[in-house]
C-alpha cells in the first residue's frame, strides 16, 4: 500500500501535534485499506458497523505500533502531546465514520476507552526494531479481529492477521515514518 507521508515544506520544522495529526490519518489509511484486503480474501463483513469495529482493532494496533516505532524520536512531553494527537485525530476519524455509517452519536469515548485497552494489552508484548512486534503481540492482535469477525471465519482470521495482515502494516510503517521527521 502506497501512503503519502512526505511534507510540502521541507524546510518547516514540524511539531509533535502536527506528525500524530498525519500519522492519524496514515493510520486510518493503513487500518480501511488491511479490512478491504481481508474481504478481498473472502472475509466477509455483515454490516457497516461490524466493518467499523473490525477498522477500531486494526487502527488500535496501527497506533501502538507506531508508539513503538517512534518511541525513541520524541522528548518524554513531546511523545505525549504526540500520542493525545495521534488518539484524539484517530478518534475523530472514527467518529465522523460511525456518524456517517449509524447516524448522530458521541462515538469518540467508545473508541478512546477501546485504545487505552489495547494500548494496555500491546505493551505487556514484546516489540523489537528488527523483528516488529512478537508473536505473542501478532497473536493477541488476530484473536481480537477474529472476536469481531464472527463465527464463520474464526479458523483462519488470526492467521490471516499474524502472517499477512500485520506484517503488511509494519512494512508500510517503516516506508512512512522516516518521511515525517525529516
Amino acid at each position: 500500500m502506497r501512503v503519502r507521508s512526505k511534507w510540502s515544506r521541507k524546510d518547516k520544522t514540524h511539531s509533535a501535534e502536527e506528525i500524530g495529526g498525519a500519522l492519524a490519518f496514515i493510520a486510518w489509511r493503513i487500518a480501511t485499506n488491511a479490512v478491504l484486503n481481508m474481504e478481498n480474501h473472502d472475509y466477509e463483513t455483515s454490516t457497516q458497523e461490524q466493518r467499523l469495529d473490525i477498522i477500531a482493532e486494526f487502527l488500535s494496533f496501527t497506533l501502538h505500533i507506531i508508539d513503538r516505532m517512534t518511541i525513541e524520536k520524541f522528548t518524554a512531553e513531546e511523545r505525549q502531546r504526540f500520542m493525545a494527537e495521534l488518539g484524539l485525530k484517530s478518534a475523530k476519524h472514527m467518529e465522523d465514520n460511525r456518524r456517517d455509517v449509524q447516524g448522530p452519536g458521541e462515538y469518540k469515548q467508545a473508541f478512546i476507552e477501546l485504545l487505552n485497552e489495547r494500548l494496555g494489552e500491546y505493551s505487556a508484548c514484546a516489540y523489537s526494531e528488527e523483528d516488529g512486534p512478537s508473536f505473542v503481540m501478532r497473536r493477541l492482535f488476530g484473536d481480537h479481529v477474529t472476536k469481531v469477525m464472527g463465527a464463520k471465519h474464526q479458523q483462519w482470521v488470526t492467521a490471516q492477521i499474524m502472517d499477512i495482515e500485520a506484517p503488511d502494516m509494519c512494512r508500510t510503517l517503516d516506508k512512512s515514518l522516516p518521511n515525517l521527521f525529516m
